[in-house]
């Protein structure tokens, strides 16, 4: 977790750096796996479609590793489906029967122990690249028995994507509480713009207001999730936990969203916060690279605040871990598998990673430094990383995540269901997965 500012303070300095030491249990190209004794040796690293800084990352990595270990070769099949709860049922079921490939690309936190990853998935908890990584992301890719996962991307902030050249055209500050935030929004309406955009055609993105204002409720009590995994407290009976469901109807009560967004999705918001149709965009802050590499000329339009609360004092960000690289138990190719992982986890890897989506993020890679031109989304988290104004997500706090928010959250935000009927209905969602984990106190 991230227990001081000092960790962060850095970051003004070298551009959002986890750690300065040195890496030095990994090279640029492994070693190990790949050994030309062996043969030529292909792998195969699966993925769901839809969200193209992804797969581009994916591409980079594989053809960066390559050159190096030009006797291994690693095809990209990012051809399973796009978002929950499709691409996690895919991943379960290849899992369960053996035929997921070498290797899958997945998120860290709370969704990984619903994969059974101690029987189904390659441990990788001894070997020495996963020191180089940052204990919060360990954990979040951990079980009690075992380490399954190296990052792919950078962690970074969820929260509100706005259009910096509406925000100043109509003389509106960037919202400390959501009572301002509504506020601005209906300013924008009024004045002909969509005031909040949402993408419920990629239903996924449909989820990021409600999961990114944790942080809210995390100010309002430190250990609310350490309670929700002992099923102590829940999102309907709690006030503040609750307006994480709310918020999103009070934006189709207000008539604020966008006329097509039941069926409009990720890569139109994006165009649409970029190039200023729409003011205000829910989503996380790796999305940056799809503004910069789409709209290069409208990246310096597009700024980023956190979800607002109902203090303007303590207004704070909540953080996302990136997601992981991880390889089934039955890989024909642990070893090979492990020396590519090894060069993920390293600073070969991260400057792959930077030189293919930019600046997105903070590394969670030690040695890992990134450009100190953040671009202007990262540069807004800055403030909450320094301050320490930040909580990670709940899904990295507790294995507790019901596989049905998706769906609950579009129901919710497009008018179909109350925002106090879809708290109540992810608190039974939750339910039920706490269950089948066996978890004490459900």
């Amino acid at each position: 977790m991230y227990k001081s500012t000092r960790r962060y303070r850095s970051a003004v300095v070298v551009g959002l750096m986890i750690a300065a030491t040195a890496l030095t249990g990994c090279s640029a190209g492994g070693g190990g796996g790949g050994d030309d004794s062996s043969g030529p040796v292909t792998l195969t690293w699966f993925s769901g479609a839809g969200v193209a800084a992804n797969t581009d990352t994916m591409k980079a990595l594989a053809a960066a590793y390559h050159e190096k270990n030009p006797n291994v070769t690693i095809k990209v099949d990012a051809s399973g489906p796009s978002g929950s709860p499709d691409i996690d049922n895919v991943i379960k079921t290849k899992l369960a029967t053996g035929a997921m490939p070498d290797m899958f690309w997945y998120n860290s936190g709370s969704l990984l122990a619903a994969l059974n990853p101690d029987q189904t998935m390659l441990n990788v908890k001894d070997e020495d690249f996963v020191k180089n990584l940052d204990p919060t992301f360990v954990t979040a890719v951990s079980s009690k028995d075992g380490v399954y996962g190296v990052p792919v991307q950078s962690a970074g902030g969820g929260g509100i994507f706005y259009n910096i050249p509406i925000y100043k055209k109509l003389g509106l500050d960037i919202p400390k509480t959501w009572d301002e935030f509504l506020a601005n929004a209906k300013k924008i309406k009024d004045a002909g713009y969509d005031a909040v955009e949402q993408t419920y055609g990629d239903a996924w993105t449909s989820q990021v207001l409600t999961l990114a204002d944790f942080y809210n409720i995390n100010a309002s009590d430190s250990d609310w999730a350490k309670k929700w995994t002992e099923n102590k407290v829940n999102f309907a009976d709690d006030p503040v936990a609750l307006q994480s469901f709310t918020k999103l109807q009070d934006l189709k009560d207000g008539g604020f969203l966008n006329k097509d967004f039941a069926s409009a999705k990720l890569d139109d918001g994006l165009k649409a916060i970029a190039t200023g149709t729409a003011a205000n965009y829910p989503m996380l802050g790796f999305a940056e690279a799809t503004i910069v590499a789409n709209f290069p000329e409208h990246a310096k339009d597009v700024g980023f605040f956190g979800i607002p609360g109902d203090s303007a004092n303590s207004a704070g960000m909540t953080v996302w871990e990136p997601s992981a690289l991880y390889a089934p138990k039955n890989t024909k190719h642990p070893a090979e598998v492990k020396n590519f992982m090894a060069f993920v986890a390293s600073k070969a890897g991260c400057d792959t990673i930077t030189k293919t989506l930019g600046v997105t993020g903070a590394y969670v890679v030690k040695g890992c430094t990134l450009p100190s031109d953040a671009p202007k989304i990262v540069a807004d988290m800055l403030p909450y990383f320094d301050s320490g104004k930040i909580a990670p997500a709940l899904e990295f706090l507790s294995p507790v995540k019901g596989p049905n928010l998706a769906s609950i959250t579009v129901e919710v935000g497009s008018g179909i269901r109350s925002g106090e009927a879809g708290a109540k209905a992810y608190d039974d969602d939750s339910k039920k997965q706490a269950q089948q984990l066996g978890l004490p106190g459900w």
